[in-house]
């Protein structure tokens, strides 16, 4: 969203945004997320003309917290002081890394191994599973693009076949799909895609349409666990 709107200003201006990823009450799982986009933002930004300020409640948010703050931002401004000071910790290549961590194990859940001839059906199973955990309309159809779109990658991309994983969580209904491929652009889904490219929308559709997207990637294979409220 945030680079959708930087592209599409004139040339040559600067834009301004002021973003709150990280407030008291995110959940883990939630704030795994947060920290990483954090950690990404300014190499997202790196050829744009923005200027990006993101809050942080020092009142609220706990220590650890903070210390990714610092971490993630290379200017740091103090309460009151309105003086932006280099930050010493800026290391936001080791957030990533700390971020791409292998998943919590999966509970019980419905597994089904698919390759390219039964991609159809894993994509049946999914949205059949998500309508007997209680999502419907919008969200049922959401669940059944990202899947589609996860199931297909793994096809094409992840070595020819996958597996998917289906369950319910905190309120939310959670997809998986795993497959031997791996993704080497830490940016990969979070950068818009140029109009004239043909293909690579899958993950950047995901991360539009569900909820919470977290993704590990390593020689083994990669992860996409994917969170659709209910």
């Amino acid at each position: 969203m945030l680079r959708a709107f930087a592209d599409a200003q004139p040339p040559g201006s600067r834009v301004r945004i002021i973003g709150e990823p990280v407030w008291a009450g995110r959940s883990d799982t939630e704030y795994a997320a947060c920290v990483q986009h954090e950690a990404l933002i300014n190499a997202s930004f790196r050829s744009s003309a923005a200027t990006i300020l993101c809050p942080y409640d020092v009142g609220q948010l706990p220590e650890h917290v903070l210390a990714d703050a610092w971490a993630t931002h290379p200017k740091v401004i103090r309460s009151g002081s309105g003086h932006a000071e280099d930050s010493e910790a800026y290391a936001p290549a080791d957030i990533v890394a700390r971020c791409n961590q292998p998943l919590p194990p999966v509970p019980d859940a419905l597994t089904f191994a698919f390759d390219s001839a039964s991609l159809p059906q894993a994509r049946h199973v999914a949205v059949g599973e998500g309508s007997r955990h209680g999502l419907t309309g919008v969200k049922l159809d959401d669940l059944a693009l990202a899947m589609a779109e996860l199931t297909t990658n793994s096809v094409i991309h992840g070595g020819g076949t996958g597996v998917l994983r289906v369950w319910t969580e905190d309120g939310y209904v959670v997809c998986e799909v795993r497959d031997e491929g791996r993704l080497v652009d830490p940016l990969a889904g979070r950068r818009p895609v140029p109009r004239d490219q043909r293909g690579g929308r899958g993950l950047l559709l995901v991360n539009l349409i569900a909820d919470l997207v977290r993704v590990h990637t390593a020689d083994s294979g990669t992860t996409v666990r994917c969170w659709f409220d209910r």
